[in-house]
């Protein structure tokens, strides 16, 4: 993992977004991806009964589901200090070992790039 406080403007973006998703609903995460032609994908955590995922999972769920074939970068904002293996895994399925993943604090500051 690295930091940096230099952000590419289309990283700065997609954490922009999933601070918003997570502000919006009200939820503990908000993640957002960029699939390989720059359309993004903004999702918050999900916590119902029979499905559990966290915001970067339904994110890349997204993405799947509306055909991205590969992803360039993935953004969490979160209080959480870490990303799970499960969120890592999920990336790499869809990015491959090299997509950037982004952690951000609630208030949009990068806390680490994996």
């Amino acid at each position: 993992m690295t930091q940096s406080t230099e952000l590419d403007p289309e990283d700065r973006k997609i954490i922009t977004l999933a601070r918003s998703a997570r502000a919006r609903n009200g939820v503990a995460e908000g993640a957002a991806v960029r699939d390989e032609t720059g359309r993004t994908y903004v999702a918050g955590t999900v916590e119902l009964p029979s499905l559990k995922l966290s915001a970067l999972q339904t994110a890349v769920a997204m993405a799947v589901a509306s055909g991205a074939k590969s992803l360039e970068a993935a953004a969490v904002v979160t209080e959480a200090s870490a990303l799970t293996a499960a969120d890592t895994a999920a990336v790499r399925d869809l990015g491959g070992p090299t997509t950037p993943i982004l952690l951000a604090t609630p208030a949009g500051t990068l806390r680490s790039t994996t």
